[in-house]
């Protein structure tokens, strides 16, 4: 039996000797890291500072595509499904998408807290530290869980984490030239085309077990394709953006209304993806082309809609 396997048996024992005590406070910092923090980087955008969440949004839908190509080329399969002495904790097993490496929390977790620790560390040190803490915690619940391995885990971390870095080179060396800007963007969209057409022609493994298909490929490109819609959406709509709103973050007396407006639009976007993207445009389009369409036009109207609607606001205000 390999190590990682090994690993994963033996915080199996100790959930099981615990009674699964931890097993809700783990599988909460897990979906917090998926359900709830992929909102900070528009948050960040629309009422922050517009800098960092450019730079948020940027590395987020970088990172989704990535790991997205990484999985669907590794096509590695999850541990229960290697070794039916795996029993991953709760609902785990029913909630994990896609194949196992890398991990695709522990890449959220990289990119999300990451960046936000890059962004704090000489300003409040105290929320920097704090975000590095749960970052590792959010890695180590994938283990706990039962639904990755240590490999997967760490390559999720470590991959995102590099990612921060490159986005944050990038930038210096990017600054304001626009026209350096559009040629990243015909890039960013060239590697979206590239990225759909490799994973829908690529061949993947087709082991059958009872005659029943062990994984099914379809469905573990539907986290890329949504992943290539909202990255779409982002190349968009930072193209308007730059050549036609140029929203900047009110400020002074235009600003009273930005806490609420916050609120909305990110109550908006949250309802849009968990609610009604599936209820509509999802169950039209069906789930690869639907979910990419749900993203992108979710990303679009973060960068475009939605500012210009704050801008509406402030404007109003006496």
């Amino acid at each position: 039996m390999s190590f990682d396997i090994q690993y994963l048996l033996w915080l199996q024992e100790i959930r099981n000797a615990t009674g699964g005590a931890f097993d809700e406070f783990f599988n909460a910092l897990s979906k917090f890291c998926v359900d709830i923090m992929p909102f900070l980087p528009f948050i960040v955008y629309w009422s922050a500072n517009k800098k960092w969440g450019y730079r948020f949004i940027t590395t987020y839908w970088c990172g989704e595509v990535m790991n997205g190509i990484i999985k669907l080329t590794v096509c590695a399969y999850r541990p229960w499904i290697r070794s039916d002495l795996i029993e991953p904790a709760g609902d785990s097993k029913v909630a994990a998408t896609g194949y196992s490496f890398p991990s695709g929390h522990s890449t959220n977790a990289g990119m999300l807290y990451g960046t936000t620790v890059a962004w704090q560390k000489d300003k409040r040190r105290w929320l920097a530290v704090v975000c590095g803490i749960v970052m590792i915690l959010t890695c180590f619940s994938r283990n706990y869980l039962g639904v990755h391995t240590p490999q997967d885990v760490v390559v999720g971390l470590f991959s995102s984490l590099l990612l921060v870095c490159v986005v944050g080179i990038v930038e210096k060396k990017v600054g304001d030239d626009e026209k350096l800007m559009d040629k990243l963007t015909v890039l960013g969209f060239i590697v979206m085309v590239a990225t759909l057409i490799y994973i829908q022609v690529k061949p993947y493994p087709m082991d059958y077990v009872d005659g029943v298909l062990l994984v099914d490929p379809r469905k573990m490109m539907n986290d890329t394709f949504k992943a290539c819609g909202g990255f779409l959406g982002y190349l968009i709509g930072s193209y308007i953006d730059r050549h036609y709103i140029r929203y900047e973050i009110p400020v002074g007396t235009g600003a009273v209304n930005l806490p609420m407006l916050t609120c909305i639009g990110a109550a908006l976007m949250f309802a849009w993806k968990g609610l009604f993207a599936p209820a509509t445009i999802v169950l039209i389009f069906g789930s690869h082309w639907g979910n990419f369409l749900a993203m992108g036009l979710m990303s679009l109207f973060a960068l475009t809609v939605w500012p210009l609607v704050i801008r509406k606001a402030a404007a109003e205000e006496p």
